[in-house]
């Protein structure tokens, strides 16, 4: 009797023991097979090419930084440092929002509100924003203004920009 039931047991267990995981290797053994399209080669790499830079060409230093060359005439003053800022000055354009316009003796006004929360009123001739922008025209609907921004090789050049009524 222990005999027979020893060979059940090992029966039993063999049995139980079949291959592990088979489900998933026939995953992975079938899952290109619906698989269609080809796979292009990867562009094919260019050796590098040595360029020996010597001091006795034409070429200019890369090292040392570039200003593109001055046109002669017509080039555009810097803006007077020196002037006394005001108190539009100290914020960025874009922040500014004009929310009034008022006409007193002949002369139209702006009211604007800076980012702390205070209005101001200006008009032409005053300066708002952090570039030097000079307002050259007050309307019912908008400022004017000319900036002086300062490009890459230190030149100064004028931008126009201008500040909408809002609504």
């Amino acid at each position: 009797m222990r005999l027979i039931f020893i060979i059940l047991i090992s029966l039993l267990l063999a049995g139980c023991g079949g291959e592990e995981y088979q489900d998933l290797r026939d995953f992975v053994k079938n899952s290109g097979a619906g698989m269609r399209g080809k796979i292009e080669p990867p562009p094919e790499v260019k050796p590098y090419e040595h360029f020996a830079y010597n001091n006795d060409t034409n070429l200019p230093d890369p090292f040392k930084p570039r200003k593109p060359e001055k046109r002669s005439g017509g080039g555009i003053n810097q803006p007077d440092l020196d002037r006394p800022k005001e108190a539009l000055e100290e914020f960025p354009l874009e922040s500014l929002k004009m929310v009034g316009y008022l006409y007193r003796n002949k002369v139209g006004y702006a009211v604007i509100r800076s980012t702390d929360g205070k209005l101001h009123r200006v008009k032409a001739g005053n300066y708002v924003g952090m570039n030097f922008g000079l307002i050259k025209e007050v309307t019912d609907t908008e400022i004017i203004i000319k900036e002086m921004v300062q490009d890459s090789a230190g030149d100064w050049t004028e931008r126009v920009s201008s500040l909408q009524l809002l609504e």
